[in-house]
């Protein structure tokens, strides 16, 4: 790879390396795991560097890399049995705010969803996509997004007690 495009990959990377394990957290629930799959999508991005022609793309490139890896990731036979202790103390407890218990109660009902509604929801209500941009990043039809984001809330709302029932889907 020549010098300068070498120089524009790392700037990327930089730029958008903590919004991407940020995102891969959400996707996943687990900080190791979120550095292993946004590992693996800037390594997928930094293969095609140099045959990717619009830079406004790169974002939706590295999306669709990143929920791909996890739903690849979820197909393998040993990823389906999850060893995961009790916290000693629930979240919530004394000495944490309410905002930290209220994203942490939001992670572990994500988690309780299958990868695609996950990945939906995520892309929707996290990062903001409309449904033909999440469509996109998860290479399905638009239809597909309308159905899982409904039944991922859902889900989420009978997991969380019907907190959820101001959040409605736009577009």
């Amino acid at each position: 790879m020549e010098e300068t495009a070498e120089q524009a990959f790392e700037d990327y990377f930089r730029s958008r390396r903590d919004a991407v394990r940020r995102n891969a957290y959400l996707l996943c629930g687990d900080w190791h795991h979120a550095d292993d799959l946004a590992q693996t999508a800037f390594v997928a991005l930094h293969r095609k560097w140099h045959t990717i022609r619009e830079p406004a793309a790169l974002d939706a490139y590295l999306r669709r890399t990143l929920v791909r890896a996890l739903i690849d990731e979820t197909r393998r036979p040993w990823r389906r049995e999850r060893a995961v202790p009790e916290p000693p103390e629930p979240i919530g407890a004394e000495g944490h705010s309410d905002q930290v218990a209220t994203r942490q109660t939001l992670v572990d009902a994500l988690r309780r969803l299958p990868p695609r509604q996950r990945a939906v929801l995520v892309l929707r209500f996290l990062e903001g996509l409309d449904v033909t941009a999440t469509a996109q990043a998860l290479g399905c039809r638009q239809g597909t997004v309308k159905s899982q984001t409904s039944h991922g809330l859902a889900a989420l709302r009978t997991v969380l007690g019907g907190a959820l029932d101001d959040l409605r889907p736009t577009g």
